[in-house]
This record gives structure tokens, C-alpha cells and sequence, in this order.
């Protein structure tokens, strides 16, 4: 049974296959040997300098800058509670754990939660972490309403747009009254005129289990394969539903950066170019009613 799974969620999710054959290698790797063979995977970082510490630090800059940017003033949060959807084995989930009370690390792979334990043990504060697999990779194990904070940074657009979808509304659904979402999305670019079409060939190709075990390994290939979907403003928007806007999410802002226009047709939605966002990224932010 359990092979029919996993047979049955390449066919259906050949993006997740990078992910799934990097959490087996980080099982049988030290921490920052993980770092160095899987690390890219989160990071986009290669070579024998990079290490968990290393690792880490590019996170806890990150992190402070979105939780500034979020408005979040530092040392409030201590008694806050979040999630973050796609922790992957901990780059940003350690800082998490020492700004926040509670945090939530949710991911598909399970392998993925025990080495974001790990990262969390030697650079958090492993008391506040807890982990969520998200094992149908569209739902979230927790009640409505339970966190102050739900954050994505780039899981979504990795995701197919059904799933992408999924979490969206998951994380509106666990996020409290008065709470904040951070969802970060991937929209089109010229480029992608030649990189989507190259991206579903080499998913196509990673639906062969022995072709994917290699494949999922190289770097080139991984890159234009993970990408499974693009997502515009107006797409997140109008599967949600517009009536939320102004009624259920308030003060819904989509973040960019400053080199491209980003293009929403429906009223009452700020936009704001910010310094350091990808081109080809955005952010939906709100505040539930």
C-alpha cells in the first residue's frame, strides 16, 4: 500500500519529487552535510562553505526584514502564535522560534520536519516549535482559528494550482480574527514563455521513477521542474472569492518589487513596491475581520 502512494502522488504531484528525494538524502546525512547536499533545494546556495549555521543566518536576515516589512514590532511577538507553510528543514523556522511563542512548521515531507527539528534544537527555541505534516499536500492539520500569523515564502508557487489554492484558503481558515496572513506567490515573466513549457517536460519525464531519482538531483533540471504553476493577483482573488475583500480580509495589500508593475483589477486593493522582492514574486497580505 504504501508504494501505491507513493506511486500515486508522483502521478499527481510530479513537483513534489525534488523534495521528496532530498529529505531521503538528508536522513542518513549530518546537519550540515544536509546543508550541502539538499540545501539548495531552500536556498539557492551550493558549495563546501555552506553550512547549517551559515544556512540559518540567510534566514534570520530574512525574517527580520518581512516581519518589519509585515509590520511586526520586534519583541511583540513573543506571545503570538504561527505557521509557517513550507518550513522545509528550517531555514527561517529557527528565527520564527525565537520571535514567536508557538510556531507551527508545516510540510509535505516528513523527513524535512525531523531535520527543521534539528535546525530548531541548534539555532532556535526548539520548546516553541511544532511540527505539521502536511501529508495531501492542500490541508493543515489545525483548528479554525488558532494562529495569530500565517506565512508562505516561496512553497506556493511550487505547488499545482489546485494545492496553491487549498493553502490559501487552509490558511485563512486557521488564521484568527485581528490575525495576518503573508502568502508569497510567483507571477509570469517573459522568461517563462520558454522556462513553463521546459518546466512540464522535465515533470513529465520525473512521472518515471527511475529517471526521476536522477534527475531530481541536478540542479538545472530541479530548477526548471519545481516551478508547477504561476499565480496573478486576480487568480488568488477570484478563488477566494472578491466579496472577502473589505468584509472578511482587511487592509489587503499586495507587495512587489519596485522594477515591475503588478496588475489587480478589483478596487480596494493597495499595492506596494518594496525593495528586495524578486520581480517575478509577489505577496498577498491581509488582516482578517
Amino acid at each position: 500500500m504504501a508504494l501505491l502512494r507513493r506511486v500515486s502522488e508522483r502521478l499527481r504531484r510530479p513537483q513534489g519529487v525534488p523534495w521528496r528525494s532530498a529529505g531521503l538524502v538528508t536522513e542518513s546525512l549530518t546537519a550540515d552535510e544536509a546543508v550541502r547536499s539538499t540545501g539548495w533545494v531552500f536556498d539557492n546556495r551550493t558549495g563546501d562553505d555552506v553550512s547549517l549555521a551559515s544556512f540559518v543566518a540567510s534566514g534570520d536576515d530574512e525574517v527580520r526584514r518581512y516581519l518589519k516589512t509585515f509590520g511586526f514590532v520586534r519583541g511583540t511577538t513573543t506571545d503570538l502564535t504561527m505557521i509557517e507553510i513550507g518550513s522545509g528543514i528550517g531555514r527561517m523556522t529557527a528565527a520564527f522560534s525565537r520571535s514567536f511563542g508557538t510556531v507551527y512548521a508545516a510540510d509535505v515531507d516528513a523527513a524535512f520536519l525531523e531535520r527543521c527539528r534539528e535546525t530548531v534544537f541548534h539555532h532556535g527555541e526548539p520548546t516553541r516549535l511544532r511540527t505539521l505534516h502536511v501529508a495531501d499536500g492542500r490541508t493543515l492539520d489545525l483548528p479554525n482559528a488558532s494562529v495569530d500569523f500565517a506565512f508562505s515564502y516561496i512553497t506556493l508557487q511550487h505547488c499545482n494550482s489546485g494545492d496553491a489554492h487549498s493553502l490559501v484558503r487552509e490558511a485563512l481558515r486557521v488564521t484568527k480574527p485581528g490575525g495576518l496572513i503573508a502568502l508569497n506567490f510567483r507571477t509570469w515573466t517573459r522568461a517563462d514563455a520558454a522556462l513553463v513549457p521546459l518546466g512540464g517536460l522535465v515533470r513529465l519525464l520525473w512521472r518515471m521513477p527511475k529517471v526521476a531519482k536522477y534527475m531530481a538531483r541536478v540542479r538545472p533540471l530541479t530548477r526548471l521542474g519545481w516551478q508547477a504553476n504561476r499565480l496573478s493577483p486576480d487568480d488568488v482573488l477570484a478563488e477566494l472569492g472578491t466579496d472577502l475583500v473589505g468584509t472578511t480580509l482587511r487592509e489587503v495589500t499586495l507587495l512587489h518589487s519596485p522594477r515591475r508593475r503588478l496588475r489587480v483589477s478589483l478596487t480596494g486593493v493597495r499595492r506596494l513596491a518594496v525593495r528586495r522582492i524578486n520581480r517575478s514574486h509577489w505577496w498577498f497580505v491581509a488582516r482578517l475581520a
